[in-house]
C-alpha cells in the first residue's frame, strides 16, 4: 500500500498544506455523553483530532481499519496497530510520569535503555501497521495553568507535538495510510461490526488479567463467538524489558491464530510489532476494551470516549 509523505517537517506545516486537519471525529452510533457526565464536559475535547485530509471523518476511519484487519486475518498479513497517549509521550520524552495507572519504567536509564528497541518497532509500525495517537488542539500547545483537559490534566501542553517532533526526527512518517486517530481503535474494537468479524476466528488475547468466560460473554452480547485463547503478560515494565521476556511470551501464542488483542501498556508497541513479524497477523494494542472484555472497567479508572454504543 502506498505511503506519501507528509508536507513539510513540523504539525504546523502539515495542517497549512492540508496533508492533515484538526477535525470533529463522527462516528455513528457512538455515544460520548456519559463519559463527559463522569468526568465532566472537558473529557471531550480530544473529540476533535488531527485527520488526514484525504480521510472523510470518524467513519471513514473505521471503514479504512476495518478493512486492513480483515484483510490481514484473510490475506495472513503483518499488521501491527499502537496506540498512544500520555503515557507513551512521557515515556518517549524520557519522563517517569509514564507511570500512571500502571507502571512502565524503573528509571530514566531503562526509558533511555530501550528506546532503541521502541524507534525500531515504531518503524516497523509506519510501514506495516497503523500509529493512532492522540492529537487534538489542547495537547499541541504550549502548557496554560488553571486549566482542566483529557483526564483532568493541566491543559495547553505540547506532549503530542513533541511525540510527532520524535517521530520524524527518527525518521517515522506519518501518511494516509500508516495513520488512525486513536479513539477510532476503541470504537472499532467496541463495534458489532468488530465482533462479527471475528466470530468464529481465533483471538489470542496477552494481557495480564484475562478471564476467558467474561470475554466470551462480551462477544456473546453481538452474537459473536470466536474461539478466545489467553497468553498471561507480566503486569509491569514490559516497556523497558520486553527483549527479556520476548521468547517465554512468544512460545505460548497459538501458530493458527487469526488475530491478537494486546494489552502491555507502553509495551504494547513491542508486543504488537514481535507478533505480527512472528506470525504475519493483526496485532492490535486493545488496551482499556480488553478491560471491558474482562469484566475489569474499574481497573480504567472511568469510561472512556469512543466505547460506548447506542
Amino acid at each position: 500500500m502506498a505511503r506519501g509523505r507528509t508536507a513539510g517537517c513540523s504539525l504546523d506545516r502539515w495542517i497549512e498544506s492540508g496533508e492533515f486537519r484538526f477535525d470533529k471525529l463522527v462516528i455513528r452510533g457512538i455515544d460520548n455523553a456519559p463519559v463527559a457526565e463522569f468526568f465532566g464536559p472537558g473529557i471531550l475535547e480530544p473529540e476533535t483530532c488531527l485527520v488526514h485530509g484525504e480521510i472523510a471523518g470518524g467513519d471513514g476511519y473505521v471503514e479504512l481499519l476495518h478493512a486492513r484487519i480483515v484483510t490481514g486475518m484473510e490475506g495472513k498479513r503483518e499488521m501491527p496497530i499502537a496506540r498512544f497517549a500520555d503515557g507513551e509521550y512521557a515515556f518517549y520524552d524520557g519522563s517517569l510520569k509514564c507511570n500512571g495507572l500502571y507502571r512502565q519504567a524503573e528509571s530514566v536509564e531503562a526509558i533511555r535503555n530501550a528506546l532503541p528497541g521502541h524507534i525500531a518497532d515504531l518503524k516497523y509500525l509506519a510501514e506495516k501497521g497503523m500509529i493512532a495517537p492522540v492529537v487534538y488542539p489542547r495537547n499541541v500547545l504550549r502548557k496554560r495553568k488553571g486549566m482542566l483537559s483529557f483526564l483532568g490534566k493541566a491543559s495547553g501542553d505540547d506532549s503530542a507535538r513533541k511525540f510527532l517532533d520524535f517521530l520524524e526526527e527518527n525518521g517515522v512518517e506519518l501518511a494516509r495510510d500508516n495513520y488512525v486517530p486513536f479513539f477510532v481503535v476503541y470504537a472499532y474494537l467496541t463495534s458489532p461490526r468488530f465482533a462479527r468479524a471475528v466470530d468464529g476466528r481465533k483471538v489470542c488475547i496477552l494481557n495480564s488479567d484475562v478471564n476467558l468466560d467474561a470475554c466470551a460473554r462480551w462477544f456473546g452480547r453481538s452474537s459473536s463467538r470466536p474461539e478466545l485463547v489467553a497468553v498471561p503478560m507480566p503486569d509491569s515494565y514490559v516497556a523497558t524489558r520486553w527483549a527479556s521476556m520476548r521468547e517465554d511470551v512468544l512460545a505460548r501464542v497459538p501458530a493458527n491464530s487469526d488475530l491478537f488483542l494486546v494489552g502491555a501498556g507502553v509495551g504494547a508497541l513491542n508486543v504488537c510489532a514481535d507478533l505480527s513479524r512472528r506470525f504475519s497477523i493483526p496485532a492490535v494494542d486493545a488496551g482499556h476494551v480488553l478491560n471491558l472484555m474482562n469484566d475489569l472497567e474499574n481497573k480504567s479508572a472511568g469510561p472512556r470516549l469512543y466505547t460506548i454504543h447506542k
